[in-house]
């Protein structure tokens, strides 16, 4: 049962990687950040469109990456959409707990979004690889850097504990 879970994990992953979903430039974008990991050679650009109340309305992004990084990116700009920059940001912490710590708990999140706890359980076998970490949080990070309205987002130095 445990390999069949994992090769949906990574038809899930692989899927994401060659057809990533809501990839391009926004034109109307009001918030933006640029991440790059130069241990991976990925690239990429986050896209957002918040409005008066902080409400994600529109994320997309641009860029180039390996499978594990497109993937992250396209999960994450279908999750965050209609989510609050707050709730983005509670988000970003739980992904990055969860893929750089054993015992991460995501509780707070089942209750209020189930199936983005289940998508993004999807990446948390990174943890076993911590130079693949980086290509999984890269785009959360920058999403944190555009949530703040800052220019570019580098990954911080990633260890598993």
């Amino acid at each position: 049962m445990f390999d069949d879970l994992r090769e949906l994990y990574q038809e899930v992953i692989l899927d994401h990687g060659k057809n990533p979903r809501n990839f391009g430039a926004m034109d109307d974008a009001n918030r933006a950040a640029r991440g790059d990991n130069p241990m991976c050679g990925d690239r990429i650009t986050v896209y957002l469109s918040v409005d008066d109340e902080g409400v994600i309305r529109e994320a997309t992004f641009s860029g180039q990456g390996c499978a594990i990084s497109t993937a992250s990116a396209s999960m994450m700009t279908e999750i965050v959409k209609g989510k609050t920059v707050d709730d983005a940001k509670e988000l970003f912490q739980s992904f990055h707990n969860m893929c750089t710590k054993d015992h991460c708990d995501m509780s707070a999140h089942e209750e209020s979004d189930p199936d983005a706890v289940e998508r993004l359980t999807v990446l948390s076998g990174v943890r076993q690889f911590p130079v693949r970490v980086k290509c999984a949080t890269l785009a959360w990070h920058t999403l944190n850097a555009a949530t703040t309205s800052a220019d570019e987002a580098e990954p911080e130095t990633v260890t598993t504990e």
